[in-house]
């Protein structure tokens, strides 16, 4: 479990107004509808059918089926004055978890979970959307309510992008939130540069030569030159990287052999590569390649490597992520409050967004351990504390209220 902060087993939604507070009933009951649904990447016909049909209820103009199933919601404020465009971003997709949790909302789809929180988006996003619909009134400008497919996998942002959901009208900023239960109920996490890191995988079959286990000298052991590679890629940041810049090389599988007394001729490994720093794109394929090719090389093995680049760091941009900043310090008033050291390594393709405008994704703390709330994401008990969903569209819509003044 995760959490530690001595936070109550509340907070004091006193700087969320009170429409908004009035929804919690609906965002709870929207969000345990999408839990008990949950489907994977660019399968989200359920969600998205559920979303459509909110949007169509309150007379959203929407378009749907975007890179399979995402969604796009135009609300334009009827309040002259200026054309700007604010975006808000949403992901939808669950994992494939066999949920743990007993709960009455509890998955009904075996081996697939909402372990991370999009639930809670869809239904933040879908509150904001009512309120700001019902509010057009109020502001001028055009808000648009992005549902991505696939973040988990293999990633629904860079298709959406491609399917020009940042045009026709042509988004000026765009936000999103992450539910995150690394922060207690009561809390924003949020920073300008590096909040989230890349991400990027390998996968490497070594060729050796096989034969019994007491003639060595009649083989090329794949598991003895495997072994070096695993210790040799940890020098690729100990070694390579700049100290002050955080990077980590992680091999997560590694797999040989079928008996005690038999010297394996193959053997397969595979891992995750994070940095923070958009400098060092290429450099760690080009390493790792190295590294693996001279090792091989020096035993006389042969290799394969297959080497993706998944996603960039999500970079936060200074000036739109300094607007969060003062709007979660109106919104949330807590002992903690705004928590800016709040990086991980884990990614995000929020980021392929943050390349094209510029942006802000923020966290906003939703664990609660006197409620037993604070399992870590991806965790098969995962659950939130759900009196962060009215505080997550207070944030959206203050955002946009001060980003469209």
């Amino acid at each position: 479990m995760v959490s530690t902060f001595p936070l109550a087993s509340t907070v004091n939604l006193k700087n969320v107004r009170l429409e908004i507070r009035a929804l919690q009933p609906q965002l709870v009951e929207w969000r345990r509808q999408i839990h008990q649904k949950p489907e994977l990447g660019f399968r989200e016909k359920i969600t998205a059918e559920f979303i459509a049909q909110k949007l169509q209820n309150w007379g959203i103009t929407h378009q749907t089926g975007i890179a399979e199933t995402g969604i796009v919601a135009i609300i334009k404020g009827e309040k002259p004055g200026h054309d700007k465009v604010l975006a808000i971003r949403a992901d939808m997709d669950a994992l494939p978890i066999q949920e743990e949790n007993e709960v009455a909302y509890c998955s009904q789809h075996n081996g697939v979970m909402h372990a991370c929180g999009h639930d809670g988006h869809t239904a933040i996003a879908l509150g904001t959307a009512y309120y700001l619909n019902q509010h057009r009134q109020d502001f001028s400008g055009t808000v648009k309510i992005i549902f991505q497919p696939a973040e988990e996998s293999p990633g629904g942002a860079k298709p959406m992008i491609a399917a020009g959901v940042l045009k026709n009208p042509d988004v000026d900023a765009i936000i999103g939130l992450h539910l995150w239960n690394n922060l207690p109920l009561g809390t924003v996490g949020v920073r300008p540069g590096a909040l989230m890191a890349a991400v990027e995988l390998f996968r490497c079959t070594i060729f050796g030569k096989g034969g019994h286990g007491a003639m060595p000298h009649q083989t090329v052991d794949s598991v003895v030159v495997a072994a070096q590679i695993v210790n040799a890629l940890q020098t690729i940041v100990s070694r390579n990287v700049n100290p002050i810049d955080s990077a980590v090389v992680t091999v997560g599988e590694l797999h040989a052999g079928t008996a005690v007394n038999v010297i394996a001729d193959t053997a397969r490994m595979s891992g995750t590569v994070r940095y923070f720093n958009p400098d060092l794109a290429g450099f760690f394929k080009e390493r790792i390649q190295q590294i693996i090719g001279g090792i091989c090389q020096s035993h006389g093995a042969n290799y394969d490597l297959d080497y993706t680049h998944l996603y960039p760091p999500v970079i936060n941009d200074v000036g739109i992520t300094a607007l969060v900043h003062s709007v979660a310090e109106a919104v949330i008033e807590t002992p903690i409050g705004i928590v800016p050291e709040c990086q991980t390594m884990g990614g995000e393709d929020m980021s392929f967004f943050l390349q094209e405008v510029p942006g802000c994704y923020f966290f906003l703390g939703s664990a609660n351990s006197e409620k037993k709330l604070n399992y870590p994401h991806h965790h098969p008990r995962f659950d939130f504390d759900e009196t962060a969903l009215p505080m997550g569209v207070e944030m959206f819509v203050r955002c946009m209220e001060k980003f469209l003044a």
